[in-house]
């Protein structure tokens, strides 16, 4: 409808032009009058550049609309200048494709940002990169989890860990796998999961990390837990009737005089008497021993409250300050911020520091200036940190994976529950402990929140 109007629009121009040439001729060639006949002449050439003009700024209009699309600037505007009705519906419509341009183009980044806001406040960490390395999407989750600001190459994760790059180079599409990656203080179980897609003709690979460290110290707490409620419930039973019995034994005998009867039969009962006994004492020293390790399956879930960081380390200095000063050991404390909460249950943190402390005490027994400094701050991730610091004999490197599973010890007289305990705390804070150490320089042990 437009261009038909816009067709009859110039043919009336072109007619119109055409007669004012014709009579133009008509009264130059008959001799009628030249003076008319050159204004007619003028008046033609008007209307020739006049319809030009009109031709040309429809093109221009035209050709700025198709710039304005291909450029993605909708910005343009677009004016009738006064051409009459066929030129304002032409108009009308170029503004009504720009409208809708705009409308699209809205949606589109509308669109965009949605999907970006969703992809920068998951929790699983995400990576995309093309097969140069070149990286065109990582977000925050990604960043917190390797702890970087940026990055723009994949091969920039080598100051990470050396496997995590080739694991994600090398991983096919649609596949999954598992690395450990140690980030300064940080061990993380990483489980990786690529696939692949195109865009604009290249190839890209997206990749999601997920860091199962808490789950799988779930995971291993829940089996410990079931193991030890079996052991601890077939010794209950079998133990409990033998130390009965030898009680009941040791009083039946209690009562029976030792001079009675032949030497013989004296020395025997002597002998008797001293197998039931250490029997007994056994048995109750086994049951004391078990019932510490259910302790392991009855952590009740924390009371949550706010806990100033420097209330739980004076109760943890001020209970073994004599100790410590007898054995000529420094203790000191650092807590940065010096107002450092957390959110915990009181008792249950008071009582791992208690045994960290302790542990660190044993531990810088008979070394020359002994020291132990407990100390609280803000790692990067700005998750809050208590370390408990010691420069005692330290700890093997054999012994260093197992220092938190139950039954396991490394001082003679231990029972192997205290840093179970103290996982089994942690872990129900959403937490975890973690140790590390150079035998006869430093151990640390650090509770992160």
């Amino acid at each position: 409808m437009i261009l038909r109007r816009f067709r009859i629009s110039v043919l009336i121009r072109a007619l119109v032009l055409a007669a004012t040439l014709a009579a133009a001729s008509l009264l130059g060639f008959a001799h009628i009058s030249y003076m008319w006949a050159g204004i007619l002449v003028l008046l033609a050439a008007y209307q020739v550049s006049a319809l030009i003009r009109y031709i040309e700024k429809t093109n221009r209009d035209l050709a700025r609309l198709l710039d304005a699309i291909r450029y993605s600037d909708f910005s343009q505007g677009f004016t009738t200048g006064g051409r009459g009705a066929p030129y304002v519906e032409l108009t009308n419509a170029f503004r009504a494709v720009m409208d809708d341009f705009r409308a699209a183009r809205a949606e589109k980044e509308e669109g965009y940002r949605y999907l970006e806001t969703v992809m920068q406040h998951i929790g699983t960490g995400l990576i995309s990169f093309d097969q140069d390395g070149r990286v065109n999407l990582v977000n925050s989750a990604a960043k917190r989890l390797l702890n970087i600001p940026h990055l723009r190459n994949i091969n920039a994760l080598e100051t990470v860990s050396p496997e995590l790059v080739e694991k994600l180079v090398q991983l096919e599409y649609g596949s999954k796998d598992l690395v450990k990656v140690s980030n300064g203080e940080d061990s993380l179980q990483l489980t990786i999961y690529a696939t692949g897609f195109k865009m604009r003709g290249e190839t890209y690979k997206l990749v999601s990390l997920q860091d199962i460290g808490g789950e799988l110290d779930e995971a291993e707490a829940l089996a410990w837990r079931k193991l030890t409620r079996v052991l601890t419930h077939e010794i209950m039973n079998s133990v409990a009737p033998i130390s009965s019995l030898a009680s009941t034994a040791a009083g039946l005998l209690e009562g029976i005089p030792a001079h009675e009867g032949p030497e013989e039969d004296a020395e025997t009962m002597s002998d008797v008497r001293g197998a039931i006994g250490t029997i007994a004492r056994r048995s109750e020293g086994l049951l004391r021993f078990v019932n510490e390790y259910r302790r392991l399956t009855r952590v009740p879930p924390p009371t949550l409250e706010l806990v100033p960081v420097s209330e739980l380390f004076k109760v943890a200095t001020e209970l073994y300050r004599e100790e410590a000063a007898r054995g000529g050991v420094v203790m000191t404390t650092s807590i940065e911020p010096k107002e450092l909460e957390l959110t915990a249950d009181r008792d249950q943190i008071e009582q791992v520091l208690i045994n960290l402390t302790k542990n660190a005490l044993q531990a810088v027994d008979g070394v020359a200036n002994p020291q132990i400094q407990l100390s609280a701050f803000i790692d990067s991730r700005s998750r809050a940190v208590i370390e408990v610091t010691d420069n005692g004999t330290g700890i093997v490197e054999e012994a260093m994976d197992k220092l938190f599973v139950p039954f396991f010890t490394t001082k003679k007289d231990g029972s192997g529950i205290g840093l179970s305990l103290a996982r089994e705390v942690m872990r129900r804070h959403g937490g975890s402990i973690a140790a590390s150490s150079q035998p006869g320089e430093q151990t640390v042990f650090r509770l992160r929140f």
